[in-house]
């Protein structure tokens, strides 16, 4: 076979493949793989009968090994055991002053540690960990509906922008770029401030609105590529009516990310409650305690008897790290630019 004399002609590049080939299977001692027409299909293995795995599953794969999650998860249990059971394993009654006799006495007026009482009393006599124990519930409770509160409004606002396009969806982002463009604990502080008597459903209102354009903005933009995709192409070619495209299709396919989100969220849910309980803006009944409000009535003791802030302080942050651990691991694990 004569070689073609121009080296790109289509000729010559076939020549020089049918050589690399011959080459490649004299090296690996097959007599028989002379060209690339004579390779057979068989010698290039076989794929192995395992079943397919779901992207949920592989994250979960993922997350079992990573030290983060594992943290994170289990600080948000032993959170969410003890916000359970605190009425039932808290040393005392929260609202029971205990410790009176000591706070009448002029020189202490907040009863530190002591036997039956590891971290004293509070400026009224009660107990300060059984104070911090029930505390967690209300603290739970704050945080979760919140963040449910917001999560619904968002995916609410998210879906018709998202679903719909168009003026709808002009309408609708330029409502949530006008609410994204407050900062949230001052628009918060706001909202909380307009209701005539401060409460844990203002707080939880305050804060729940707040959170909605996060929600909205990232479904809606999950959403969005939803729609060119071929499976919602080829529900619209066959004639499928809009709702069952846009709830049985493109919803459920874009929801993921929005519950990652919401496990982030969760924790600035409960640092913005705190904030807004330290400002008494929240519930002002302290015979049901709260860290914020418990962190907002030590400020008047806090040069003389710090311990009253940094107890519920602690019990913030690392709750929050908590969530924060958690999602941002929940993050990672689905998104696959940022798969480890």
């Amino acid at each position: 076979m004569t070689p073609s004399k121009n080296p790109f002609s289509p000729r010559a590049k076939k020549d020089r493949i049918d050589s690399l080939a011959a080459s490649t299977a004299r090296d690996h001692g097959s007599p028989t793989a002379t060209s690339v027409e004579e390779a057979k299909v068989s010698d290039a293995g076989s794929i192995g009968d395992e079943e397919g795995v779901s992207l949920w599953r592989s994250a979960w794969q993922r997350l079992r090994r990573n030290v983060v999650f594992l943290v994170g998860a289990t600080i948000i249990v032993l959170f969410l055991v003890l916000s359970l059971i605190a009425p039932w394993i808290a040393p005392y009654d929260p609202t029971d002053r205990v410790l009176i006799d000591q706070v009448a006495r002029q020189s202490n007026p907040v009863p530190g540690p002591q036997p039956g009482h590891p971290l004293g009393g509070d400026f009224r006599g009660r107990d300060l960990l059984s104070r911090l124990i029930v505390g967690s519930r209300q603290t739970l409770m704050v945080g979760v509906l919140a963040t449910l509160g917001g999560l619904l409004g968002g995916v609410a606002l998210g879906t018709l922008a998202g679903a719909f396009g168009g003026w709808v969806d002009a309408a609708v982002m330029r409502v949530v770029d006008v609410l994204l463009s407050i900062p949230s604990l001052l628009m918060a502080f706001t909202i909380a401030a307009m209701f005539e008597r401060p409460s844990q459903w203002t707080l939880i209102t305050a804060i729940a609105i707040v959170q909605i354009p996060i929600f909205a903005r990232l479904l809606r933009g999950s959403m969005l590529a939803q729609r060119k995709s071929d499976h919602v192409l080829a529900a619209t070619a066959l004639g499928v009516k809009k709702a069952p495209i846009v709830f049985r299709h493109m919803l459920p396919n874009s929801i993921g990310p929005v519950i990652v989100q919401a496990t982030l969220v969760l924790a600035t849910a409960i640092i913005d409650a705190a904030a807004l309980s330290f400002l008494g803006l929240g519930n002002p009944d302290d015979r049901m305690p709260e860290w914020g409000q418990m962190l907002g009535q030590s400020q008047e003791y806090f040069n003389t008897f710090p311990h009253l802030a940094y107890y519920p302080a602690l019990c913030i942050i690392v709750v929050a790290l908590g969530f924060t651990l958690v999602g941002e691991s929940l993050r990672e694990a689905l998104d696959p630019k940022s798969r480890r």
